[in-house]
């Protein structure tokens, strides 16, 4: 688990979720998705959920934390106009 996620696999894995939820899949070649992915890292980057409530330990948390910021690095260079508020 120490690999990080790149946004290739985060958007496989919110996929996947997606697909369980009966949901329509991401598609990184709209910009809509985009940015509705950034939002989705953002949620997922705000303390509580980054802490899942405080039940993670500061290991955990630091692995996730890079998962989300390289996920999220890769999703500005690919598109500079997504807006992240948390990250």
């Amino acid at each position: 688990m120490s690999k990080l996620f790149s946004l290739e696999q985060y958007v496989e894995e919110a996929n996947s979720w997606n697909k369980i939820f009966g949901k329509g899949p991401y598609d990184l070649n709209s910009a809509k998705d985009r940015q509705d992915l950034a939002n989705k890292i953002d949620s997922e980057l705000s303390p509580e959920n980054l802490t899942c409530d405080g039940e993670l330990s500061p290991g955990q948390v630091r692995v996730r934390y890079k998962r989300l910021a390289q996920a999220a690095d890769e999703l500005k260079a690919l598109d500079p106009t997504v807006t992240f508020y948390e990250y």
